[in-house]
């Protein structure tokens, strides 16, 4: 079994690279497709995009709160980082949980609950008094938050044409670097204007999360799952037997377990896969405000506007590599990206200028973080079609809590690898000299040998180009495991 396994990574690295593209019967060009959406289809991909938006803005709330934090609660970086890390260990819980509702009762309700939960839980960190309510709350947070990705792509994406996926992957996938984007804004413009510091980034992203919810649940259910679900009917009715909730509940655990049975090695290369790009965009980029105060000596003022530059280019560097995606392949765009990232990383070290390092946060956010552009529709197209909510959910947060100690780490590397910085003369530094963690070489250093690590992996590992998961059978129906369990007949459009 070894032998075959080293056989099958071997082609897909040598062989694979490049795919073949599956061609549908009435293959169209980008444009036309695009053209060719309707409203409905527009705004599903438009609820997922916001919705991976949310939980962005949430979740770097934090980062960029670091510092206010620590004088908050009288804690070093290393222990604030600690939230940071709670909220990325249990994000699986939340994929799981929230994924697989999703997969057995739809799109729209699961994902708007999602958003509610987190909502309230963002709210309620704003009001904290301790650091220990502080973290309990966001180890909550991070259950809710694991269910955001999972039912955001599944909800953008398979609702699209095959010709568009690629570009949409991109822009599905950095609404997370937009997140950052407005998280950061907020915290530039509105924080440093009221009394309640770090507190009011918090309740603006509770509010634009319920916002979110509220727009989920004034749209129908995703049309791709509606048709299967009447599907399923069809074939039940065809038998003389309609299955009833308990009963499809009961079906959808024996499928789940089937696939879990045939899928194992996938499994777990996906979880490996996950975990090296989420370090790269962790490493990347959780520390990166405290980089810039701490080792560089900038206002936190400035360390935003770099950040805002940054996610530009992650924004950039998204949509960009989505697109040529459709074109060479999900992992050999992946592969580009990530180097020209890695190349860039001197940049992102070396300069002690805002502009310098403006510059590299831009190009390196570009490479890195343009790398995740084609993940959304990567992970669709090689997930067990009828689990395209809770496979593609879990193995990114399963990844991503392997990565949850990258703040930590580096906080820790930096406490000893030090660097001087020029500071104003005063009593306490006569020589204008002030020795700090060196968070830069640190985070090189990481972000370099996980780089590295993950072109390996990336390399070596499957890609289902252009596959037609929308037509295959819901999770809850006998036999919706099988990888051949696709719809054969046509049904209603409207579902019923």
């Amino acid at each position: 079994m070894a032998s075959a396994i080293l056989s099958i990574l071997q082609t897909n690295a040598v062989h694979n690279l490049i795919p073949k593209r599956e061609k549908t019967k009435k293959q169209k060009s980008l444009l036309k497709a695009l053209v060719g959406l309707n409203a409905r289809q527009w705004a599903e991909f438009g609820t997922g995009w916001l919705a991976w938006i949310c939980d962005s803005i949430d979740f770097y709330s934090v980062s960029l709160s670091v510092t206010n934090l620590s004088t908050q609660f009288g804690k070093d970086t290393t222990d604030i980082t600690r939230a940071i890390t709670l909220t990325l260990l249990l994000r699986p819980v939340g994929a799981i949980l929230f994924g697989m509702i999703s997969d057995r009762y739809g799109r729209k309700y699961p994902l708007a609950l999602n958003l509610l939960l987190i909502s309230c839980l963002e709210l309620c960190a704003g009001f904290v008094q301790t650091y220990s309510q502080f973290l309990a709350l966001r180890s909550l947070f991070g259950v809710a938050m694991g269910g955001i990705w999972g039912l955001a792509a599944s909800t953008g994406l398979e609702n699209l044409p095959i010709e568009t996926r690629g570009l949409a992957s991109g822009v599905l996938q950095e609404g997370y670097a937009v997140g950052c984007l407005v998280a950061a804004i907020i915290d530039l413009y509105l924080v440093p204007e009221q009394a309640h510091s770090w507190r009011a980034l918090f309740w603006c992203a509770a509010g634009i999360s319920m916002f979110a919810a509220i727009v989920r649940l004034c749209l129908p259910e995703s049309q791709v799952f509606l048709t299967a679900r009447a599907y399923a009917r069809i074939r039940e009715d065809s038998r003389g037997r309609r299955t009833r909730g308990l009963h499809r509940t009961k079906i959808f655990l024996n499928e789940t377990k089937k696939m879990l049975r045939r899928h194992w090695i996938l499994c777990i290369y996906a979880v490996v896969f996950m975990s090296g790009f989420n370090f790269l965009s962790h490493g990347s980029q959780d520390l990166f405000p405290t980089y810039i105060q701490i080792s560089k000596g900038f206002s936190a003022h400035d360390a935003t506007t770099m950040t805002i530059i940054g996610f530009c280019g992650a924004i950039i560097g998204g949509a960009v590599s989505g697109a040529i995606s459709q074109y060479i392949g999900r992992r050999l765009s992946m592969i580009l990206f990530v180097l020209l990232g890695a190349l860039f990383i001197p940049l992102w070290i070396l300069p002690n200028s805002f502009a310098g390092l403006a510059v590299g946060a831009f190009c390196v956010q570009f490479g890195l973080q343009g790398s995740w552009g084609a993940m959304a529709i990567h992970l669709a197209e090689m997930s067990p079609p009828a689990f395209r909510a809770t496979f593609p959910g879990v193995v990114y947060q399963v990844g991503n809590m392997a990565s949850s100690a990258s703040a930590q780490i580096e906080a820790i590397g930096g406490n000893n690898l030090k660097t001087t910085i020029s500071v104003p003369d005063s009593m306490k530094n006569p020589t204008g000299q002030e020795v700090v963690p060196d968070y830069g070489r640190v985070q090189g250093i990481l972000i370099g040998c996980v780089a590295a690590f993950t072109m390996i992996v990336t390399a070596v590992g499957p890609e289902h180009h252009g596959y037609e998961f929308e037509k295959h059978r819901v999770a809850f129906e006998e036999g919706g495991a099988d990888n051949d369990a696709v719809l054969t007949e046509e049904v209603p459009e409207d579902g019923r």
